[in-house]
């Protein structure tokens, strides 16, 4: 009672009253009704918030396509990095989940190893310790030099949104890359080390990192040419740790016509494993690298913004209605992109086969945030019972950042 009496409740005893069992069914079933519904009101406060503000858009629909829940849905917005869902979607239509992207590997008459990359995003220095091991496999003993052939990238590529900074996520593009053209390294007094025992420290990667303070650092390398170079100088000093000799000097240019091919590297891991880390780590390099691949692969290379926008207009004619949208990039780093809710609603289900590519947020949610400053978007899918739902948010607004969870969670 005295807990009844801090809720406002009151208890009336009538006289005489001797059977008081239906009493406490009744008063039982009140209080569930009670306590079910602040737990209701808790429950719906971040969507009744979301309806009072006026940049911001959601859409929920069930397995069917019925929309169970709509605000604004049709408005074009900043998706910011929910984006990505789109990229992986091309991707996957385009290749199929099981496609290993590749990297040539010659042998010219001098005895000079040449690389030709195809903008592999996710060529690790444990995927370069795969290639070195293959290389001796074939008997590869001594070369002389080593040179990269990038062209397929063009050679300026200019992503809108994207910041000149040495964070990781303002990493450059480029056919050929090692580590998403990025470096990690650990400054001690006046030593210079390689904050990860897989990857050696290379003369570039020590010139980058002598502004920096003391203590461990992971850079971008900067300039769009570096990134062929920086993969070169990692493969060199595999080369020699595991016993090949290299002499002469790492150079960049085409590779001679008729030269035959020494090695053909598949990557280790599936598009589907490459599109899981990019979704999960939102790494805008990977997005990117894919969105230019999708261009080149529709229109020939050298690999263009351009061309990955036309690209991408065909494919949403092609699979869509859509009429208002704008798709500057890959990855969502721009604010001049524009999408939806009802068109990432659209996508999702399309998406749906590969719904487990997503991000588990919790054991019902699988969804991909996106964030940038005022910005903050939600998407994926919420499992209730049998059932699957499909949910898109995106806030054009400041807000909370736990908000576009908490709001997924009254869903």
């Amino acid at each position: 009672s005295r807990h009844l009496h801090r809720t406002g409740w009151q208890i009336c005893f009538i006289p005489g009253y001797t059977d008081i069992m239906p009493n406490r069914r009744v008063f039982l079933a009140a209080s569930l009704l009670f306590f079910s519904t602040l737990l209701l009101a808790e429950r719906l406060a971040p969507l009744q918030k979301l309806q009072t503000m006026p940049r911001a858009s959601l859409l929920v629909a069930d397995e069917k396509g019925r929309v169970l829940h709509k605000i604004r849905a049709d408005q074009p917005m900043v998706p910011a990095s929910t984006l990505k869902l789109l990229t992986a979607l091309m991707a996957l239509e385009a290749w199929g989940p099981t496609h290993r992207f590749h990297t040539d590997f010659f042998l010219d008459k001098d005895n000079r190893l040449w690389i030709k990359g195809y903008g592999d995003p996710f060529l690790i220095s444990e995927e370069i310790d795969l290639i070195v091991s293959a290389l001796k496999a074939k008997g590869l003993q001594s070369i002389h030099g080593i040179s990269t052939d990038d062209s397929f990238f063009d050679a300026n590529i200019i992503i809108d949104g994207q910041s000149q900074t040495d964070n990781p996520y303002d990493a450059s593009l480029g056919a050929l890359a090692a580590n998403f053209n990025t470096i990690f390294v650990e400054r001690k007094q006046r030593a210079i080390l390689s904050a990860e025992p897989q990857t050696p420290l290379t003369p570039l990667a020590a010139r980058l990192a002598r502004h920096l303070q003391p203590g461990k650092h992971r850079i971008n390398l900067g300039r769009q040419t570096d990134g062929a170079q920086y993969f070169a100088e990692i493969l060199r000093e595999k080369l020699r740790s595991r016993g090949v000799t290299v002499s002469g000097e790492i150079s960049r240019g085409e590779i001679p016509k008729d030269t035959p091919c020494y090695y053909r590297h598949y990557n280790s891991h599936t598009l589907s494993e490459i599109i899981v880390g990019m979704l999960e780590y939102s790494n805008n390099f990977i997005a990117n690298q894919l969105f230019l691949l999708l261009g080149a692969n529709k229109f020939s290379p050298p690999a263009t913004m351009q061309k990955s926008r036309k690209a991408t207009d065909l494919f949403v004619q092609k699979h869509f209605s859509w009429s208002n949208y704008r798709i500057i990039e890959g990855a969502g780093l721009s604010r001049n992109n524009r999408l939806s809710t009802k068109q990432l609603v659209d996508l999702l289900q399309k998406f749906s086969p590969w719904a487990d590519l997503l991000p588990a947020q919790n054991s019902h949610i699988r969804a991909k945030t996106g964030t940038l400053k005022d910005i903050s978007s939600y998407a994926g899918y919420i499992k209730d019972g049998s059932q699957q739902k499909t949910f898109a948010l995106i806030i054009n607004q400041p807000v909370d950042p736990d908000f576009r969870l908490r709001l997924a969670e009254s869903l």
